[in-house]
C-alpha cells in the first residue's frame, strides 16, 4: 500500500470519527430534554456583598414556616435564641442576651417539646424555652416517610445552602406550581414544578419539546390569605415564598452578614497595610541602585 493510499484511508477514518461525534453531540440534547427552569429574582435585600437581611421580611417568613412549613418540615439545627442573634429576625439591641429575649420566650412557649419527666422517667410533652431546638413534626425519618407517601420531607435547616442559587430556588418553587402539560404522565400523588429538576423524557407523549422540570410529591403548600401579617403586607403566594425563602436563607447562615461586614474591613485593612507598605519601600530603598 503507497503513502498516498494510506493518506486517503486515514483522511476517510477522521471523517467518520467526526461524523460519528457530530451525531454523539446532535443526540445529547435529547437525552438530556426537559431540566429545570432557571429560578427566577425575589429581589432580596440581602443579596450582593454589601446586603443585609430585612428584620420585618424574616418576621413574616417565620410565621410562614412556624404555621404551615413546620407541619411537615423540621428545622434541627436551629434554636430559637438564634432567632434573637444579631442579625435575626427577633433581635433586640436591648436584650441581655439571646435566651433572654422577651419575643423569642413568646414563641417558644407556643410550641410542645418532648421531653422526660424527672420523677417519673415518663415521655412527656412541655412548653419550649429559647435554649430548645425547633422541634421535628415526626418522630423519625420512617415515621416521616410513611405520613407523606414514602417520601420524608426533608429538613430546612440549611436548605438554601444545599440547592444551588438557594432562596431564589425556593421561592420560585413554591410559586411556581402549574398543571401538568397535556401529554406529560402524572401519578396521583405527584406534581408538575418547572422549577424542580428532573428528566420528564419517558412522561412525555405530547407534541414539541418535553417540558422543562420534574415531579414534587409535595402538593402546592400556600395559598393566598393562608397566613396573616400584621405589618400590611400582601397576603399572597407570592409575598409568602419571598418571605419564607428569605427565613429559610437566614437560618441557613445566620451570621452571613456580620461575615460580609467582617470580609469589608479585612479588605480595608489590607488596602491601607498595602499602601504602607508600598511607601515604606520607596523610602528605606530611596536612592539604592537595584
Amino acid at each position: 500500500m503507497t503513502l498516498k493510499t494510506n493518506i486517503q484511508s486515514m483522511k476517510k477514518t477522521l471523517v467518520l470519527i467526526a461524523l460519528a461525534a457530530g451525531l454523539s453531540m446532535a443526540a445529547q440534547p435529547t437525552l438530556a430534554a426537559g431540566g429545570a427552569e432557571h429560578p427566577r429574582k425575589g429581589g432580596f435585600s440581602f443579596e450582593g456583598p454589601f446586603g443585609t437581611f430585612d428584620q420585618g421580611q424574616l418576621q413574616r417568613g417565620y410565621k410562614v414556616y412556624r404555621e404551615v412549613c413546620a407541619s411537615c418540615h423540621s428545622m434541627s439545627l436551629m434554636h430559637f435564641r438564634t432567632l434573637a442573634e444579631p442579625g435575626g429576625p427577633f433581635y433586640d439591641a436591648h436584650q441581655v442576651n439571646p435566651a433572654e429575649n422577651r419575643f423569642v420566650k413568646v414563641l417558644a412557649a407556643e410550641v410542645q417539646v418532648p421531653d422526660i419527666d424527672t420523677e417519673t422517667g415518663e415521655p412527656v410533652m412541655r412548653d419550649a424555652v429559647p435554649a430548645d431546638r425547633f422541634p421535628s413534626p415526626y418522630l423519625n425519618a420512617t415515621a416521616a416517610a410513611g405520613a407523606n407517601g414514602g417520601a420524608a420531607p426533608p429538613d430546612l435547616s440549611v436548605m438554601a445552602k444545599a440547592r444551588h442559587d438557594g432562596a431564589n430556588y425556593i421561592y420560585s418553587l413554591l410559586s411556581g406550581y402549574r398543571a401538568a402539560p397535556a401529554g406529560l404522565k402524572i401519578g396521583p400523588t405527584q406534581y408538575y414544578n418547572p422549577y424542580m429538576a428532573g428528566d420528564l423524557t419517558s412522561y412525555w407523549s405530547g407534541e414539541g419539546h418535553v417540558p422543562p422540570g420534574g415531579f414534587i410529591a409535595m402538593p402546592p403548600p400556600l395559598m393566598d390569605g393562608q397566613v396573616t401579617y400584621d405589618d400590611g403586607s400582601a397576603e399572597t403566594v407570592d409575598q409568602y415564598s419571598k418571605d419564607v425563602a428569605a427565613f429559610i436563607a437566614w437560618a441557613s447562615d445566620p451570621k452571613q452578614v456580620q461575615r460580609k461586614r467582617s470580609g469589608l474591613g479585612v479588605l480595608i485593612f489590607l488596602f491601607l497595610f498595602a499602601g504602607v507598605t508600598y511607601v515604606s519601600y520607596r523610602r528605606i530603598w530611596k536612592g539604592v541602585a537595584h
